[in-house]
């Protein structure tokens, strides 16, 4: 800690996409990518299980203020689920708590299964999640062996597509939205074709607005340091809401916005966000539609001169 604590941060902003590795958690790979970049300030847009992996988004200083709208936005997942046994967190790091044989698989039946969950649907979350219950996150209560009752929530399933499967196990792919548990998803699949499954793979492949985006590893992280040029991996701090439409400001509406007025324009506003920018093309921040033809600032960013 001590050393740590020697380490002169600097002020950083941007966005980096991170390859989160398998079997460490979500915020520790945080910790230790921000130490990497002497960051002042980073924080990650949805956390991924210690067994998963893929696109982890790490905004460092002024991108951390759009992480709300990438924990919101439909992300996109590979997953292989193992038939025939459940575990008791859904996943192969649990222990079986119950076997069950496996029906003859095909792909007219796993396809017919995987159709029925696109669309609007409701889903109990499982027991070791972080969400809260009288106090205590639920997978506090689960390590203690209590189990509480779940109401059901609302999701979408935009898309849920077979990529392969064997004798005992399908891997698939879906687009889904905020608050989706892809490993209750996976056991419901199970169900659905008569038997059980747990998750033993997960990867998440796509957070919007980040579609098929390169990742970079740790690996590249690490080399890139070496070689004095880790900045270059990040992408622009207005990158993280890129599926917003734009407005450009005019220099008397910048300067007005900046000091916490709204503008009239002289047109409706269709949309609810838009990506603002100053008269000079400088990214402004995030604005709100307030009324059908007024904009108001939501979250500016610190414009820094150089």
């Amino acid at each position: 800690m001590s050393k740590q604590a020697k380490i002169k941060r600097r002020p950083l902003d941007g966005v980096l996409l991170l390859d989160k590795p398998k079997g460490i958690s979500s915020n520790d790979i945080l910790q230790k990518v921000k130490w990497l970049y002497k960051a002042e300030k980073a924080g990650h847009a949805g956390t991924l299980d210690p067994m998963a992996t893929g696109l982890l988004p790490i905004c460092f200083g002024e991108a951390s203020k759009f992480n709300h709208q990438l924990l919101n936005n439909r992300k996109t997942y590979e997953f292989t689920c193992l038939l025939g046994a459940a575990t008791n967190t859904g996943d192969a790091e649990g222990s079986i708590i119950e076997e069950k044989n496996i029906p003859p698989l095909s792909t007219e039946l796993l396809k017919h299964a995987l159709d029925k969950f696109v669309g609007d649907i409701q889903q109990v979350p499982p027991m070791v999640s972080a969400l809260h219950h009288e106090g205590k996150r639920l997978y506090e209560l689960a390590r203690e062996g209590i189990e509480v009752e779940r109401p059901a929530r609302d999701i979408t399933i935009y898309q849920l597509n077979l990529i392969s499967f064997d004798d005992v196990s399908f891997t698939a792919e879906v687009t889904c939205s905020k608050g989706t548990y892809v490993r209750v998803l996976a056991e419901d699949i199970a169900k659905l074709i008569g038997t059980v499954g747990h998750l033993t793979m997960l990867r998440r492949t796509e957070v919007a607005p980040y579609f098929k985006p390169n990742l970079v590893t740790m690996a590249m992280l690490e080399k890139a340091l070496i070689d004095n040029n880790a900045d270059e991996l990040l992408l622009a701090v207005d990158s993280a809401i890129a599926d917003y439409p734009i407005l450009i400001m005019n220099e008397e509406e910048t300067w007005r916005l900046k000091n916490g007025q709204k503008i009239a324009l002289p047109h409706t506003l269709d949309e609810q966000f838009y990506r603002l920018y100053a008269f000079d093309q400088s990214f402004l921040g995030l604005g709100e539609r307030h009324l059908p033809h007024v904009i108001k600032a939501s979250r500016l960013i610190q414009i820094k001169s150089t």
